[in-house]
């Protein structure tokens, strides 16, 4: 950055590696990164805490957008070079022209203000979007038009505040249902990663006989904590009793090294439920480090966290081949070459 004299820079859920190794950004004061006038953070769900960090650090606005591989170009964002808005942290602000967000419940019906439901895009789509699958229409209807007729399902969940702010709290599938109640992983997330102590997390549900399912968290704690982690995780549990309620029934903690993410730094979350209910699983061809893995499973292992006894993983090959993966990486970086141009 310093010797390019970058004006916006990309770096999605890196930043919370940074965080976790460098919490005090004591790094940054060795480089001159005056040139920088925004900084955009995608990929991932930009959490309250990570926002906070970097606005407080950099004398730039912190751009948090929501978009996906199949959209081509920002579905909901602040637009500096437009009208900019002001900043909540946890939203995207407001959706972009050109897309017609909406927020369903599961009867099909709009949410209100502050309900969590799927977030869905009425039709037509703008220009760039994905129009189908490769030989295959039957799967793209079934996987984005089927749910809700006219709309194309993102598959994530979330909420419009009274303001029409809107916010992303995770995939639809990252919401449990513990003893009939439906709790997001998103809220309770956004909890246990507020604590001073911890440098990144991710919450799960596993599968549980007595209520269907049950939360359990995964933290990276930061670099140089030298607490009791059995102190920590009564800690998070407290947290979470408060801001959430009891009825998260959220009563374990496993600290951990690392966890598993793609190239572009999401949380492979429903692989970590498939390891947690001891299914078979194999290894996604996005992965980053494999053996991210192996810290996970010793952690799961060591406190019987959902695991039979004898646990039997069949490690399959991925199966998306190498040439499609190029093409993939290909198109995410013109993607974000094109999201410089449209917001710089």
């Amino acid at each position: 950055m310093r010797s390019t004299g970058l004006r916006a820079f990309h770096c999605p859920t890196a930043f919370r590696a940074i965080k976790k190794e460098d919490p005090d950004a004591k790094q940054l004061q060795k480089y001159d990164i005056s040139s920088l006038k925004h900084l955009y953070v995608a990929g991932e769900r930009l959490d309250p805490p990570t926002f906070h960090w970097l606005d407080d650090l950099l004398d730039v606005p912190v751009i948090d957008h929501w978009w996906q591989t199949e959209t081509g170009w920002p579905i909901a964002a602040n637009l500096p070079g437009i009208e900019p808005m002001p900043t909540k942290a946890g939203s995207a602000t407001f959706p972009v022209p050109g897309f017609n967000v909406q927020v369903l419940n599961r009867d099909g019906e709009q949410a209100q203000p502050m309900e969590q439901g799927s977030v869905v895009i009425k039709q037509p789509m703008p220009p760039g979007c994905l129009t189908g699958v490769w030989r295959d229409p039957q799967r793209f209807h079934s996987a984005y038009m089927a749910a809700f007729p006219g709309y194309y399902l993102t598959g994530d969940g979330g909420y419009f505040d009274e303001q029409g702010y809107l916010f992303i709290m995770g995939r639809t599938d990252d919401v449990i249902n513990v003893a009939g109640h439906r709790l997001s992983t998103g809220e309770m997330e956004e909890v246990v990663g507020a604590h001073p102590a911890v440098a990144e997390c991710a919450v799960i549900g596993i599968h549980d006989n007595l209520k269907g399912q049950m939360p359990i968290g995964l933290v990276i704690p930061k670099d140089g904590f030298d607490g009791d982690e059995a102190t920590l995780e009564a800690e998070l549990i407290a947290r979470v009793r408060e801001h959430i309620g009891p009825i998260a029934c959220f009563k374990q903690v496993l600290v951990v090294d690392r966890l598993p993410k793609t190239r572009s730094g999401k949380i492979l979350r429903k692989l970590l439920r498939t390891i947690a209910d001891g299914k078979d699983f194999g290894i996604p061809s996005t992965i980053d480090d494999p053996t991210s893995l192996a810290d996970v499973h010793a952690a799961m292992r060591e406190r019987s966290v959902g695991l039979p006894t004898k646990p039997s993983h069949s490690i399959i090959s991925a199966h998306k081949p190498p040439r499609m993966r190029a093409a993939f990486i290909v198109l995410r970086s013109l993607s974000y070459y094109f999201l410089v141009l449209l917001f710089h």
